[in-house]
């Protein structure tokens, strides 16, 4: 898995590629907490991802319930199919806000 980082209109971007699994969500774990911890909305852009197991997701609920705690939002943009279905199966489409574009997203917050 990589990822990158950028602000981009007020909001943090972490953009992750390649599988978030168990071997990776250890780094997807910290990279979205540190996000949370600049203090700004979060938008998560999943575009890239081919495979998110149960240790990704949990990462991405520890993450929101964080964001959630501290008063910001952490919004799912460009959700690839792969990793939607994941969400699916686990009825987490209900919980997070899914944009189909980072434009979205930032809509969604403002």
């Amino acid at each position: 898995m990589n990822y990158q980082t950028r602000e981009d209109r007020g909001a943090m971007i972490v953009a992750f590629e390649g599988d978030v699994d168990l071997q990776s969500s250890p780094d997807a774990r910290k990279v979205l907490l540190e996000a949370v911890g600049k203090g700004m909305p979060i938008m998560v852009d999943l575009s890239g991802v081919g495979y998110i197991d149960s240790s990704g997701v949990a990462s991405l609920v520890e993450s929101f319930q964080a964001a959630r705690k501290a008063g910001q939002d952490l919004v799912l943009v460009s959700v690839s199919d792969g990793a939607r279905r994941v969400l699916e199966l686990a009825r987490l489409d209900k919980v997070f806000t899914i944009c189909d574009t980072l434009d979205d997203g930032i809509a969604s917050i403002g």
